[in-house]
C-alpha cells in the first residue's frame, strides 16, 4: 500500500532563508513522506546566500531553490498542502490566503539569520543557530503518530513544537 506525501508549505515574509532551510530539512528528514515548500508574503526575490552555502555544506541539494510569493500556492493548479507553518512573527500576523484543501497551521517562530549584522562567523552562526531550530523541530514533526492522533491532538503537537 503507498500512501502520499505530505505537502508541508513553510512561510516566512522574505522567502530567502528559515522557510528555505526548512523546505530542504523536511525533505531529508521526511523520508519520502513529506515534500517541501517554501514561499514569503514579501519575497526578496532571491535565496540568501549564506542559506545556500549552509545547505551546501550540509550535503542539502540546492537546485530549484527560488524565492517565492505564498500567492504561488493559492492558485487552482498549485499542489494542495497538508501543513503551513509560519516561521517569522511577521508572517504569523500577516493574512495569509485560503489555502486549498484546509491545511493544518502552526507557528514555529525562529529568529531571522539574515537580519543578523557583523562579521561572517557572527552571521554564519546565525544561520546555524536557525538551522538547528528549524531541523530540531521538523524531526519531531515526522516522528509523530500521524495515524494515531485525530485532528485536534495532532493541532496541539503542531503547536507545542512551535513551541519547542
Amino acid at each position: 500500500m503507498t500512501t502520499k506525501p505530505f505537502n508541508v508549505l513553510f512561510l516566512c515574509t522574505g522567502n530567502s532563508a528559515r522557510s528555505i532551510l526548512a523546505e530542504r530539512i523536511i525533505e531529508r528528514w521526511g523520508s519520502g513522506r513529506f515534500r517541501g515548500f517554501s514561499a514569503g508574503s514579501y519575497p526578496k526575490g532571491e535565496v540568501h546566500p549564506l542559506a545556500l552555502d549552509l545547505l551546501r555544506r550540509n550535503n542539502y541539494v540546492t537546485d530549484g531553490l527560488r524565492s517565492k510569493d505564498w500567492a504561488e500556492f493559492a492558485q487552482p493548479d498549485a499542489p494542495v498542502m497538508d501543513f503551513v507553518f509560519t516561521v517569522c512573527d511577521k508572517a504569523k500576523g500577516e493574512v495569509c490566503p485560503i489555502w486549498p484543501g484546509q491545511p493544518m497551521t502552526a507557528h514555529w517562530g525562529t529568529e531571522d539569520p539574515a537580519a543578523v549584522e557583523g562579521d561572517e562567523l557572527t552571521r554564519l552562526t546565525a544561520f546555524r543557530a536557525a538551522f538547528r531550530e528549524m531541523e530540531n523541530r521538523i524531526k519531531i514533526f515526522v516522528a509523530l503518530p500521524f495515524a494515531s492522533l485525530d485532528r485536534l491532538k495532532l493541532q496541539r503537537e503542531l503547536d507545542r513544537i512551535g513551541e519547542a
